[in-house]
């Protein structure tokens, strides 16, 4: 009997998955921590504004001449005024476990989050790794929150 080509590749995306999720938490914890904000080249949530989630729920690009310094990282922001919220409370606009994958950190590892791939619950902002992580970790976000907030403290660098 012959597997058919969609099963095996499906099998292969599962198996690559599971192996850079593996790497990811091996050099993670090789590091004895991670930095509190997951950056690129120093830059937050991959330049996106962290205000537009909640001022017009959908990711919004950032711009440099709105950046703003917070937590040892560069903010953008899409205006002004989305600054502005940020500077006055970045506690309610940065996303939670420091803008890493929200499922990951609720297995106890970090992986870096996708933009694309959010989430807010109860007034928070929360990013997975991908569209494909989101959808597991919203099928039970609530008891994966908690667990994510217990891992949190013992993930980044002291």
């Amino acid at each position: 009997m012959q597997i058919p080509s969609s099963m095996i590749l499906r099998r292969m995306f599962k198996t690559g998955l599971v192996a850079a999720v593996a790497l990811c938490f091996i050099a993670r914890s090789a590091e004895g921590g991670v930095d509190p904000v997951n950056k690129d080249n120093g830059v937050a949530m991959h330049g996106f504004d962290p205000v537009a989630y909640f001022v017009n729920g959908e990711p919004v690009k950032g711009n440099k001449k709105f950046a703003y310094e917070w937590m040892g990282a560069i903010w953008y922001f899409a205006s002004m005024e989305n600054k502005r919220l940020f500077e006055e409370n970045p506690e309610k606009y940065s996303p939670q476990f420091g803008g890493y994958c929200a499922w990951a950190v609720s297995q106890n590892y970090t992986a870096d989050g996708d933009p694309n791939a959010w989430k807010i619950v109860d007034g928070k902002l929360y990013v997975n790794y991908n569209k494909d992580v989101q959808k597991m970790w919203e099928q039970g976000h609530p008891g994966l929150i908690t667990k994510g907030n217990r891992n949190w403290p013992r993930l980044i660098k002291k």
